[in-house]
């Protein structure tokens, strides 16, 4: 399978991307989707995070407070390799099953931590939707009604912009109208077609 990385910081428009995909019939795998599955009700690594840090970090319907464990980490830096090292092995295997078992020509995987994580060892070429930093300020604040001090915060656990630049194949600014994304989306999408059907006739 024929895999592309979609990756982007927050606010950048990733969501907008691979949903254009999909309507092109490309399957999207999404981590932060997956994510969120591993630690549903009744899946081994949840029980593991409240083992690791409590009772407290579950909610009286059994599900995980994402809330305050997410505010917990930012507290404590060592808490987050805690629960990475829980989470990211269980990630990673379910993201490897759902890429295996794509129908389409070929895949998106989309994470925010795609280079971070080095999810780069799924994939055969990776696409940044590049956004300039005010503009992610402006659209992640408006999105998720949070404060600029909380998206700066985030920002700045994420990988510097002009690291990404310099490790993405492709770069997709995303400073515009949505038809200016779609119309640098088109032609890659005819490149990805043609990648994975000449990978596919190796």
């Amino acid at each position: 399978m024929y895999v592309i990385g979609l990756t982007g910081g927050i606010g950048s428009g990733k969501t907008v991307a691979s949903d254009w995909f999909t309507k092109q019939g490309i399957q999207v795998v999404d981590a932060d989707v997956v994510a969120r599955e591993v630690v549903q009700v009744g899946q081994p690594a949840l029980l593991q995070i409240q083992q690791q840090f409590g009772d407290w970090v579950i909610l009286e319907n059994g599900e995980l407070n994402r809330r305050a464990l997410r505010e917990y980490i930012f507290q404590h830096p060592d808490a987050k390799k805690t629960l990475e090292n829980i989470t990211h092995p269980i990630i990673r295997q379910s993201i490897i099953q759902q890429l295996q078992t794509a129908a389409s020509p070929y895949v998106i995987l989309v994470s925010p931590l795609l280079f971070e994580t080095g999810q780069t060892h799924l994939t055969q070429r990776n696409l940044l939707i590049d956004t300039p930093e005010h503009l992610q300020l402006h659209r992640a604040t408006q999105r998720d009604q949070i404060s600029h001090q909380h998206i700066q915060t985030i920002m700045s656990h994420q990988m510097p912009r002009e690291e990404k630049q310099q490790r993405a194949d492709d770069i997709v600014v995303n400073d515009g109208e949505l038809a200016h994304l779609y119309a640098q989306l088109e032609p890659l999408h005819q490149q990805y077609l043609n990648y994975a059907k000449k990978t596919a006739s190796m």
